[in-house]
């Protein structure tokens, strides 16, 4: 299948997503909030130069 035949393809298809997008956010979000904690606990009982 050709890549125009794809674009077609999927600008026609007018199902709703698999996974929302909110749902994405919300995970990303997690993930870098959870490597945000990890690293102020790692770091924190550093002494700065």
């Amino acid at each position: 299948m050709s890549l125009n035949a794809l674009t077609i393809l999927a600008a026609e298809s007018h199902d709703a997503p698999a996974i929302h997008p909110y749902l994405v956010g919300a995970i990303a979000l997690a993930i870098l909030l959870g490597l945000l904690v990890a690293l102020v606990a790692f770091g924190g009982g550093r002494e700065h130069s």
